[in-house]
């Protein structure tokens, strides 16, 4: 279980930093715990900063919005190098939807926590085929605390920690919600389309 550290006072020697990367599948309140931590970080009267990739604009063009429609505001950006021009004056950063940004966002992620900073990345940590997504292996590899969180299967109701897609895109980024993906467990995903018509 995560515990969130104590806030320390100004004028205690500088702390280290550290990387929190909370992963799983589509609708597995990802997005959902990282607006939980900044919040609390926010109510703790750290600076903190917050981005996500600018390619996603499903629920709004600027806040990350969680699906039971949580938001915080945040900055869109669109290479991981303006993440590191704009998070110098905080604490705190938060990252929404990690896997999309570029292969560089593993050392931004790292140099800002070598800076003394708390990272608190969130993202998928795998695809639509069930492998590895992009950057995560290597979030994962580095975080001192990693949360995976897990979703119900829209299937069986089982557990779900994978991410079902419904149409019959190869693309390996396809943008969506409960039109293109659902949650699956691990039995009902490697079954497939012999699964996927629901009462």
């Amino acid at each position: 279980m995560f515990i969130e550290p104590l806030n320390r006072k100004a004028n205690q020697i500088p702390r280290t930093g550290w990387v929190e990367v909370i992963c799983g599948s589509m609708f597995s309140g990802k997005t959902e715990e990282l607006i939980r931590r900044l919040n609390r970080a926010k109510i703790a009267r750290q600076k903190i900063q917050i981005f996500k990739p600018a390619l996603d604009q499903r629920y709004h063009v600027e806040n990350i919005v969680s699906h039971n429609d949580n938001y915080i505001r945040s900055t869109p950006v669109s290479s991981s190098a303006q993440i590191l021009e704009l998070a110098e004056d905080c604490e705190v950063v938060g990252i929404d939807e990690v896997q999309f940004f570029d292969e560089n966002i593993v050392g931004v992620v790292d140099g800002l926590a070598n800076s003394g900073k708390r990272v608190i990345v969130a993202g998928l940590d795998m695809d639509y085929l069930g492998k590895p997504f992009g950057c995560m292996p290597q979030l994962m590899a580095i975080a001192e605390f990693v949360t995976k969180v897990h979703a119900i299967c829209m299937v069986c109701g089982e557990v779900a920690s994978h991410s079902y897609r419904l149409s019959e895109s190869n693309e390996r980024v396809l943008l969506g919600e409960t039109d293109l993906y659902e949650a699956r467990c691990r039995r009902c995903f490697n079954l497939g389309e012999e699964v996927s018509h629901r009462e």
